[in-house]
């Protein structure tokens, strides 16, 4: 029986390394096989590099990166900015989708502080929605896949969404022990340093991820690290309990019964 796999799909080189690395780290120690797919080239990421050496670099960075995780890379498809829920780039995800028949996909949670991780949520969840309609084509041409898939949101920068309101994640996972990699595959994304202080004022930007991994950990009481994760509804995807990440990580990923409570009340 083949391994099963998992993928992360974000918007930007280093959005995976920021939100989703550890957990990907995790799984890939677990014995799942693990995918790595940035929707964007990272084009607009620098006030020195123009596109053209800017997709370069970031693409070196981001194999770099990939390769630190034990995950296997995935080319981007469009540029910053440019991605946009329609059905050209749709087709795209979704032959991904039906190539990798991912047990567990993480992407970014569907309220952020920009437009582009927000779009590329939508484009990962419809793409995992198609997997198995044989009358939805892809491109390149895939056969459908009728398996199941376990969609989790991963926590905005920032831990808050557009509109400034705290966001709590239903699930924590402890990413203590592999925190030192997933430090490492970020700083493999050297072209960021100066952008994100010029841009978006991170005026360290590993020791900003590090600063919410500590955050989230805190907000799990238990962690000293941790990435926190929102599980997606099961319609259309797996049947209502399916939880993959608890299953396979065990005392590593701790439930918050808070939140699973309050899901209850509404």
């Amino acid at each position: 029986m083949a391994e099963p796999a998992a993928i992360a799909i974000a918007a930007h080189p280093d959005d995976i390394e920021f939100m989703m690395a550890g957990t990907l780290c995790l799984l890939r120690e677990a014995g799942w096989r693990t995918h790595y797919l940035n929707l964007s080239t990272g084009s607009c990421g620098s006030l020195v590099h123009r596109a053209g050496a800017l997709r370069r670099i970031r693409r070196a960075e981001a194999r770099r990166a990939a390769g630190l995780l034990g995950a296997e890379f995935h080319e981007s498809l469009v540029d910053d900015l440019e991605i946009f829920y329609g059905l050209p780039l749709l087709r795209r995800v979704a032959a991904i989708i039906r190539e990798v028949r991912p047990a567990i996909l993480l992407t970014h949670s569907p309220q952020d502080y920009m437009e582009d991780h927000m779009e590329t949520n939508r484009l990962a969840v419809s793409a995992a929605f198609v997997r198995g309609v044989p009358n939805f084509v892809t491109t390149p041409r895939r056969a459908a896949w009728g398996g199941v898939t376990t969609i989790y949101h991963a926590m905005p920068h920032g831990l808050r969404d557009g509109l400034r309101r705290r966001l709590v994640p239903g699930a924590f996972v402890d990413t203590t022990s592999v925190q030192d990699i997933k430090l490492a595959a970020l700083s493999c994304h050297e072209s960021q340093h100066s952008w994100l202080q010029a841009s978006q004022g991170m005026n360290s930007y590993l020791r900003d991820m590090e600063d919410m991994a500590r955050e989230v950990g805190r907000m799990s009481k238990r962690f000293r690290f941790a990435e926190g994760w929102r599980r997606h509804s099961h319609l259309g995807f797996c049947a209502p309990d399916t939880d993959p990440l608890r299953e396979v990580l065990g005392r590593k990923c701790h439930v918050n019964r808070a939140y699973e409570r309050a899901l209850e009340v509404i």
